[in-house]
């Protein structure tokens, strides 16, 4: 049993705030790479999850892109950390909980794609301008914000 899941065991369905984290990947030749979930069923996200007791939000997002894809990320860097009221959300079974995730971006990424069926119903890199619609809301604003402020910068 995880930490938020102890947590829940405690507390219920009550308002938590979880930290998670998450990393863009950006291949060579500047495409991102997505997660396409199981829950909710089909939507596209960036890869990442919540922290465990003990780590940093760079250990969260390695270890998350490892689990999910079996992936190293080496050195990360900072997009923003997102926070607030508009990040409030209630899971399906009526868990509440307000999430704070900081946003890395990696393009030193090693590794085999191999997709973690558990979470996950595939893998896919996107060119900018082909990034599906069905996207996480919180991560649509992550992925609009690297756009702006960093792809530019990255691939020339």
């Amino acid at each position: 049993m995880g930490y938020v899941e102890e947590l829940r065991a405690i507390v219920g369905h009550r308002p938590l705030i979880l930290v998670g984290a998450v990393v863009i990947v950006l291949d060579p030749s500047g495409k991102l790479l997505l997660q396409q979930r199981k829950h909710p069923y089909g939507s596209w996200a960036i890869p990442g999850g919540l922290m465990e007791l003990g780590e940093s939000v760079e250990d969260t997002a390695r270890r998350e892109l490892y689990e999910e894809t079996k992936l190293t990320a080496g050195e990360l860097h900072l997009i923003n950390v997102y926070s607030g009221p508009k990040y409030f959300l209630v899971a399906p079974n009526g868990d509440e909980f307000y999430t704070v995730t900081v946003a890395f971006y990696s393009t030193d990424i090693t590794g085999e794609l191999i997709v973690d069926r558990e979470e996950s119903l595939d893998f896919r890199y996107f060119a900018p301008d082909e990034i599906p619609e069905f996207i996480a809301g919180s991560h649509k604003r992550i992925l609009e914000e690297f756009m702006a402020k960093h792809y530019n910068n990255i691939v020339k």
